[in-house]
């Protein structure tokens, strides 16, 4: 999953991607307005943290321009800002929460969880499809209840594909998915096609029918 951090305190950025990352998290940063523009005008995350006091603009107005365009990125608020019509305000622009500085980081990540579930997953700790298990807090895959061993790539890949069955997503999306905005950066997607080809043969090789199809010339998508 993948999350941008909007933030100018350079130390806290770190310090929050350090620990999403050990998470599993894909972390990208901005620490301006226009550079926060550009990023979100581009890209699509699963999770934003949006601190207000920016440098050069209001964060609110980022989250005003995220939902003008009906993006569906998730986003928490984190401020030092804690009077409640900034909270008021930025809920009703459309924030999915808000967290007033300073925070535990574990509670930051809940909260993150928490909504990335409720988006892709609706309100379950637990996606079960026929013989395949996978459980979002212990972060397993069961096949027929043989635990299979997925990289943290795998397992990203995966959940990506579940939260868009049915759809065909193109190997660049997945590519930007899995590697963030270094993705523009890369001469081709071998890294993909090999994630797609190691998950696919760890499952069917734990009994799983194969679900990932793909789309020649498009992409992949999970099809059950």
């Amino acid at each position: 999953m993948k999350i941008l951090i909007i933030e100018d305190e350079k130390e806290l950025a770190e310090n929050i991607a350090t620990y999403l990352k050990g998470e599993s998290y894909v972390c990208e940063f901005a620490s301006t307005y226009h550079d926060a523009i550009s990023k979100t005008g581009i890209y699509d995350y699963d999770c934003i943290l949006l601190d207000l006091m920016l440098p050069d603009g209001d964060g609110l107005k980022i989250l005003e321009a995220l939902r003008k365009e009906n993006k569906q990125d998730g986003v928490i608020i984190i401020s030092a800002k804690d009077a409640i019509e900034d909270k008021i305000t930025g809920l009703k622009l459309g924030a999915d929460d808000y967290l007033p500085k300073p925070f535990h980081l574990s509670e930051l990540g809940a909260r993150i969880y928490s909504i990335i579930r409720r988006k892709h997953f609706g309100s379950t700790n637990s996606i079960q499809v026929n013989e395949l298990n996978v459980d979002l807090l212990a972060k397993t895959v069961r096949v027929n209840n043989l635990l299979v061993q997925l990289t943290k790539k795998e397992f990203e890949l995966l959940l990506f594909l579940l939260g868009n069955k049915n759809k065909t997503i193109s190997t660049a999306a997945l590519a930007e998915h899995l590697s963030g905005d270094m993705a523009d950066m890369l001469d081709n997607y071998d890294f993909v096609y090999s994630h797609v080809k190691n998950l696919k043969k760890k499952l069917t090789e734990a009994g799983c029918k194969n679900y990932i199809k793909t789309t020649y010339g498009m992409g992949y998508k999970w099809e059950a």
